[in-house]
């Protein structure tokens, strides 16, 4: 085994090195059907950082996290949804391009969705508010028009807040592009929770202990659901500002994976741990439409409504969904796959395991806790 491990992983870097060289000459062939005719069209998609589904109250959490989502005309969200990898340097990835748990292998050859959208006529943006650290999610975002990371130049050890994102948004939407694709890398609920959101914003309290100790959970919660509330607030200020520009718009957030916080008798903390937990699968899936949108494409705004209770593999759909909403044709977007359409099928869940092998969501080690949740909250198993 650790020869193995060995080999898997100078494999994994090599591969990772030579990424701008074997993904060079690569297309999609992407074009554009008929959208909105002459009309502006934005689209943005928004990678959410470590969000639990059952802690928003939109899908029902006993605690008011999400008020401000609750009352938007247009938001569709998906209520069985459950990531592929609890890890962000695989999840994301998979969240940008066409490769998922049966295919990852296909990253180290093909560009992201980003390419898909420019070839497709659009101009691109991606802003994040991580460090770059030379993975594939700084490849793929550079592949943009106008890409940053905010936390590069800023002072080590700064926190800022999501919401400075939406600056680099507005200066996106004045600069009046005719079809426009923005990505959107937020920091979300990461840890250290109560980092992420200002005082203004602290509804649950007590939220001052931050120590990653059992006896803190109280504190943890009310600070891990504070961050909640706080992309409530993120996200409806996003929308906001799209429908202020009057154009034919959607936005797609989901978050790569959850996160454990003391939930039961295991006393599990955090994500990226070997064997997954419900906590860290389960997690939101949000479409927003825009009220053109949904009086031109009458046939996708259904398929959505059709598609909400279904079980889907997260962000193993974005990519398909995504283009499915703005009318990018490439062979390599599978209709099958698109919550957006009509076509989709319901499949075997799959995890990316530590090899990067699909793995069955029975055959990952998921205890019988975890089923249990899987179950008490209406989820697909396996």
């Amino acid at each position: 085994n650790a020869l193995y491990n060995l080999y898997f992983a100078i494999t994994k870097s090599n591969k990772n090195a030579n990424y701008s060289i074997s993904s060079a000459d690569f297309r999609f062939n992407s074009v554009r059907t008929g959208q909105a005719d002459s009309k502006r069209e934005i689209y943005v998609l928004v990678v959410g950082e470590t969000s639990r589904a059952m802690e928003w109250s939109l899908y029902g959490y006993e605690r008011n996290t999400t008020p401000r989502m609750e009352g938007l005309d247009g938001l569709i969200h998906f209520t069985d949804v459950v990531t592929q990898s609890n890890n962000t340097h695989k999840s994301v990835p998979i969240i940008l391009s066409a490769a998922s748990a049966e295919n990852y292998g296909v990253i180290y050859d093909e560009k992201s969705i980003v390419t898909a959208f420019k070839e497709a006529g659009f101009h691109t943006a991606f802003f994040s508010n991580q460090l770059p650290n030379h993975s594939f999610i700084d490849f793929l975002g550079m592949e943009a028009d106008d890409w940053k990371f905010i936390k590069k130049d800023a002072p080590k050890g700064a926190n800022i807040s999501d919401d400075e994102l939406l600056f680099l948004v507005e200066k996106e939407l004045k600069a009046g592009h005719q079809k426009l694709f923005i990505v959107l890398h937020a920091y979300g609920s990461h840890f250290n929770y109560k980092e992420r959101y200002p005082e203004s914003m602290s509804v649950f309290k007590p939220d001052n202990l931050t120590d990653a100790k059992y006896e803190n959970k109280e504190y943890l919660m009310n600070a891990y659901d504070n961050t909640i509330r706080y992309t409530d607030g993120f996200l409806a200020s996003l929308i906001t500002l799209l429908q202020k520009t009057n154009s034919f718009s959607a936005m797609l957030y989901t978050s790569d994976h959850g996160e454990d916080i003391f939930d039961d008798n295991r006393k599990l903390f955090l994500h990226a741990s070997p064997v997954p937990s419900y906590y860290q699968l389960h997690v939101p899936f949000l479409i927003w439409l825009s009220k053109t949108y949904r009086e031109k494409n009458v046939e996708v705004h259904e398929a959505i409504l059709q598609n909400r209770e279904k079980p889907v593999a997260g962000n193993a759909s974005v990519f398909h969904t995504m283009l499915n909403l703005a009318g990018v044709q490439t062979p390599y977007r599978a209709d099958s796959l698109s919550v957006a359409n009509r076509q989709y099928l319901i499949r075997p869940r799959y995890y990316l395991n530590d090899h990067n092998l699909p793995k069955s969501l029975d055959k990952i080690g998921l205890k019988k806790e975890d089923i249990e949740q899987f179950r008490r909250n209406n989820l697909v198993f396996p």
